[in-house]
């Protein structure tokens, strides 16, 4: 990388989640300047304008989110407060500082209908308030800047927060784990799409929507599988039917991330959730 790349300021908000937390560390060669909700809260705009005012960043990176699916179903409000008008007030920041931002967002915009999965300019069609709110989110984002990467990702897991490796790895000692087998996308290791998201400076990528995942599919029971595999368990992995869940939120049954734009390929989700283990744990038997 350039130096002059490294010159830019970036400012990170959210950045002691699962996602911020790795982007942080990706980007500390940069003049960083990383906050956390409790440090800087998107939902309060003249906080948000006062703050990249201040600093005058040439990138922000939005990594502040509410990521409960299921919690958003009774916590509609928080939801769209953070995931689609907080993302409106950073973007209408950006746009008045004139610094680019970056966004994420998620599988969940898409209704699940597609077996073949979804390019980057495929039509939304959200099931859940969680996929409305990043949804409504991206929209705003696009009608307040010009200069935004939205990056979709899915199925994120990292060393941060809770995700569905470390769910599984709580149950690893019971005989028996149900596990949904109607569900299918491609996991990502936060480590993984973080190193990616640096990619998006300098002049090589358009402003726009980007898809950005590891590599490959699967269900969540093909993962738990592997999961279980991995962490030496002899846990039984049984599929179920979503329907059997009795989730609070529904969830798209193929919301596999078609990449078209991303130039490089990122590893295999199998390479992925062996390097997370082996980051976790310090070692795989």
């Amino acid at each position: 990388m350039v130096e002059a790349i490294k010159k830019m300021r970036v400012l990170i908000t959210g950045s002691n989640g699962m996602l911020g937390s790795d982007i942080a560390e990706e980007f500390k060669e940069f003049e960083l300047f990383a906050f956390d909700k409790d440090e800087l809260d998107i939902t309060k705009k003249t906080e948000i304008i006062k703050k990249i005012n201040e600093i005058w960043p040439n990138i922000v990176i939005n990594c502040a989110a509410y990521t409960d699916v299921d919690g958003s179903e009774a916590n509609k409000g928080t939801a769209l407060q953070i995931n689609a008008y907080g993302a409106k007030n950073v973007a209408e920041a950006c746009n008045k500082a004139n610094a680019a931002l970056i966004h994420f967002s998620s599988d969940y915009v898409f209704g699940g209908n597609s077996k073949n999965g979804y390019k980057e300019d495929a039509s939304k069609n959200p099931i859940s308030h969680y996929g409305y709110s990043k949804s409504l989110g991206e929209d705003l984002i696009i009608k307040s800047t010009k200069k935004y990467f939205i990056i979709r990702s899915s199925w994120l897991f990292g060393k941060n927060g809770e995700n569905f490796v470390n769910a599984i790895l709580k149950k690893s000692n019971e005989k028996e784990i149900k596990v949904a087998d109607d569900q299918i996308g491609s996991p990502t290791y936060t480590k993984d799409l973080a190193k990616a998201t640096k990619e998006f400076l300098g002049n090589e990528y358009s402003y726009g929507v980007y898809h950005v995942t590891n590599s490959g599919y699967c269900s969540w029971f093909e993962f738990a599988k592997e999961i279980l595999r991995l962490s030496n368990s002899k846990a039984k992995v049984v599929p179920i039917t979503s329907e059997e869940l009795n989730r609070p939120a529904k969830r798209p049954k193929c919301s596999i991330l078609l990449n078209t734009k991303f130039k490089n390929k990122l590893p295999f989700w199998g390479t992925a959730l062996k390097g997370y283990l082996l980051d976790k744990k310090g070692s795989i038997k």
